[in-house]
């Protein structure tokens, strides 16, 4: 039998990988058989994923995996993209060699994946990585921590990103960039490449007609 916390974190882990796609039934009945566990509790679990946006509760009809909200997105991306600018421009007057070695050992992992087309869920994890480990050395980690609060939306939305053929590397030489940048003290350039890293597709009508069923209508 499952508690109430470890099926929040399978079904959350599960809609994150797009395992359990945007719009999908979640039958209590079918949860129920599946983690051993009476209505009562599995629906506060279900509760709880609306209340956290990974789920949409419809009377009479069920419970479906929320499609993806590109507002949301776009708002997750103007916050991320006004902190890690700053972010950025500060660590070229304290990134020391540890923080450098760190962060490139993170890129030497990344880059290790890109070939393969069963690592994406790594790449993304060590993506992540990179990300907070810039808000980490940069003292900001209280941040970083508080926009990973309400990014069901985002986190899905680049996971379809990056299975786009090409976009592992495209990925992977804006991150080396960033650390050339902080290094070489470049801030000149740090808005334009961060800006690019997290809006880069966000209206493409390709990516929007590919994966219409992913998102909100």
């Amino acid at each position: 039998m499952y508690t109430k916390e470890e099926i929040m974190k399978l079904l959350k882990t599960d809609i994150l990988s797009l395992k359990l796609k945007p719009g999908t039934i979640l039958s209590e009945t079918t949860l129920a058989d599946q983690f051993q566990l009476s209505r009562t509790p599995l629906r506060d679990v279900l509760k709880q994923l609306s209340l956290e946006s990974y789920i949409d509760v419809y009377p009479k009809k069920g419970n479906f995996v929320s499609h993806i909200d590109l507002d949301s997105v776009e708002q997750m991306i103007y916050l991320r993209s006004a902190l890690e600018k700053e972010i950025l421009k500060d660590l070229t007057s304290k990134l020391s060699l540890n923080d450098t070695r760190e962060l490139k050992e993170i890129l030497d992992k990344q880059r290790l994946l890109i070939e393969d087309e069963e690592a994406t869920d790594l790449f993304l994890a060590l993506d992540d990585q990179f990300h907070r480990t810039l808000f980490k050395v940069a003292g900001r980690e209280f941040l970083w921590n508080l926009i990973q609060q309400s990014n069901v939306h985002y986190v899905r939305y680049r996971k379809l990103h990056m299975l786009e053929r090409g976009k592992l590397l495209q990925i992977w030489g804006e991150h080396q960039s960033m650390l050339e940048y902080i290094a070489n003290k470049n801030t000149e350039e740090i808005d334009a490449l961060v800006r690019h890293h997290l809006r880069d597709d966000m209206n493409s009508l390709e990516f929007l007609d590919k994966y219409s069923d992913y998102i909100k209508k």
